[in-house]
């Protein structure tokens, strides 16, 4: 049976919504059991969200509406991106044309730098470190990112990710086109960047390495429980762009059927499961890294993407 397509677009969000928290918990899985730990189960960041929105949300006296609102900004913007782009079907949906590649690129900036701000809001010394932090970490993340989505433009003639994931299933000659070879390599130091899994990142509250810890270290409850769901959001966002739209654009649904969107989601796991555990090991294998270090694989990323597009142009 073939669903409607309105079905199928809420059926992609729905997917991002509800499976971001899986892979964050299976990344969280294999890392431990990388470094010969047991770990926590890979349902554990379900049961810390449905801890954190069933407590009191406590604020601080100097907070903003900025404060409140900003929680559910990074919430709603991780929700528009689906519509966007490829996550199950590879054919257009009703409202996939509201934007390009750049335009759900700049949607995902957007719900980083209103973190950002909520981060500087109350004023507090942490909040400030992991705000500014972030900040620098973005001058080179957000020029590598817009050059990677003008690189795959460039090759595919296209700004549509629907668009370029046909033209690749249809052309294995530009899949392995060296222009799109390099543009994989950026993209996958990006991901690196934007999921926290650079040497420089912690999840612990070590003042050292706190980016992301710090710049939410003020929120509690409820608003805490946005801010970490749309994170894993915002993980499982990239993860789709860089499977479906670069490494392995195979597997999803043609037909728009039940049992194809099934066989999608099963697919899109499989997936993840292979970056995500080359994305482990390359985190684990590399030993920890003073801060002011960080341009150094957001260099390597931005160079691969500038070579991309260079060589796109000299075919």
């Amino acid at each position: 049976m073939i669903l409607p397509d309105l079905i199928l677009q809420v059926g992609q969000v729905l997917c991002v919504l509800l499976l971001a928290p899986l892979l964050q918990g299976f990344i969280l899985k294999a890392e431990e059991r990388v470094q010969r730990s047991y770990g926590p189960s890979i349902f554990q960041p379900y049961r810390d969200l449905w801890k954190l929105f069933h407590k009191q949300t406590v604020a601080p006296e100097s907070a903003s509406w900025i404060y409140f609102v900003a929680p559910i900004i990074a919430f709603t913007a991780m929700l528009i991106v689906p519509i966007l782009i490829p996550v199950l079907t590879d054919r257009p949906l009703p409202l996939s044309d509201m934007g390009d590649m750049l335009g759900g690129g700049m949607v995902l900036t957007l719900g980083s730098f209103i973190v950002i701000l909520a981060g500087l809001d109350t004023g507090n010394v942490y909040g400030g470190i992991g705000s500014s932090r972030a900040v620098m970490l973005a001058i080179l993340a957000e020029p590598t990112l817009i050059l990677v989505l003008v690189g795959i433009s460039l090759l595919a003639k296209a700004m549509l990710p629907f668009v370029v994931n046909h033209l690749l299933l249809s052309s294995p000659s530009l899949y392995w086109n060296p222009a799109h070879l390099f543009l994989i390599l950026a993209f996958f130091a990006l991901l690196l960047v934007e999921t926290d899994r650079l040497p420089i990142h912690s999840s612990t509250h070590l003042e050292i390495y706190m980016i992301d810890e710090a710049r939410i270290l003020e929120y509690s409850g409820p608003l805490l429980g946005l801010l970490k769901w749309a994170s894993m959001m915002k993980q499982f966002i990239l993860y789709t762009i860089f499977c479906n739209v670069f490494l392995l654009p195979w597997g999803m649904s043609q037909l728009g059927t039940a049992l194809g969107e099934f066989g999608s989601v099963i697919t899109l796991l499989l997936k993840f499961l292979l970056v995500a555990l080359t994305v482990v090991v390359v985190e684990t294998v590399q030993s920890r890294l003073r801060f002011y270090r960080y341009q150094e694989p957001l260099a390597a990323g931005f160079l691969f993407a500038v070579l991309a597009i260079v060589s796109s142009q000299m075919l």
